[in-house]
């Protein structure tokens, strides 16, 4: 068996109970590294312990984001690099790896991840959000529920009272319908947003959904019953298998 190469990336993840990436903006830039073939190894991190250890990195966290630290992060090790903030690190790989290449904006990919945040958010918000502390460490599930529902006001629980998690699916179903229709502007050349090969664009709408499909299956169908996500979804599987 040939060995290994040497792992040139160092990817901070979010840890849990599975084991497996399940953060929708981790999985944007694990989808690039899949796609590039770059060797890495990944760091799974503790919601508590994200400050820290990002903190021993060197790294400051980036007022855009309210001086919060968050992952993905990476140690570049040829050049001693470490960075914060999904959309930094993928124009760092897109300049250190260019090939094959990711096209990280376009009209049409800006158009369909502004209007997938609009109509998808409420649907992450009730759906997805309140089931991930399922999937934590019971570390990570104290720190989670206590920060979440600060910000919420009320339970996790709260938002998934079925017949208001029904009325939300129901109020987001027509734009999620759209936005997937969006995604099949080119679906004559190919299955990717832009065609034969995958954008940026892509890695953010199949990695929302890989996130879904790890906390919980019946949410993910719900997402792929809309044309367009599952066509980006099953495209991007190859560039999936490595999820740990």
């Amino acid at each position: 068996m040939a060995a290994q190469p040497e792992p040139e990336i160092v990817l901070y993840d979010l840890a849990c109970t599975k084991n497996v990436c399940f953060s929708p903006v981790v999985w944007r830039i694990r989808l690039m590294l899949n796609y590039k073939q770059i060797p890495y190894k990944t760091i799974f991190v503790e919601f508590p312990d994200i400050e820290s250890t990002l903190k021993g990195l060197g790294l400051d966290p980036p007022e855009s984001d309210g001086g919060r630290y968050t992952v993905p992060a990476i140690h570049h090790v040829p050049t001693n690099t470490s960075m914060m903030d999904s959309t930094l690190i993928a124009q760092f790989l897109e300049s250190m790896y260019p090939n094959p290449p990711v096209p990280l904006t376009s009209e049409l990919g800006r158009e369909i991840e502004a209007k997938a945040r609009a109509v998808g958010g409420p649907a992450f918000l009730t759906s997805v959000m309140p089931r991930e502390v399922r999937i934590l460490s019971p570390r990570s599930q104290e720190y989670f529920r206590r920060t979440r529902e600060a910000s919420l006001g009320h339970p996790l629980e709260d938002l998934l009272e079925a017949e208001k998690e029904e009325k939300m699916w129901q109020a987001v179903s027509e734009g999620m319908r759209a936005v997937g229709d969006l995604m099949r502007t080119h679906k004559a050349e190919g299955p990717f947003i832009l065609g034969a090969r995958p954008s940026y664009a892509d890695f953010f709408i199949a990695g929302s959904l890989q996130c879904a499909n790890v906390i919980d299956e019946d949410v993910f169908q719900r997402h792929m019953q809309f044309p367009g996500y599952r066509e980006i979804y099953e495209a991007c599987l190859p560039y999936m298998e490595k999820g740990d």
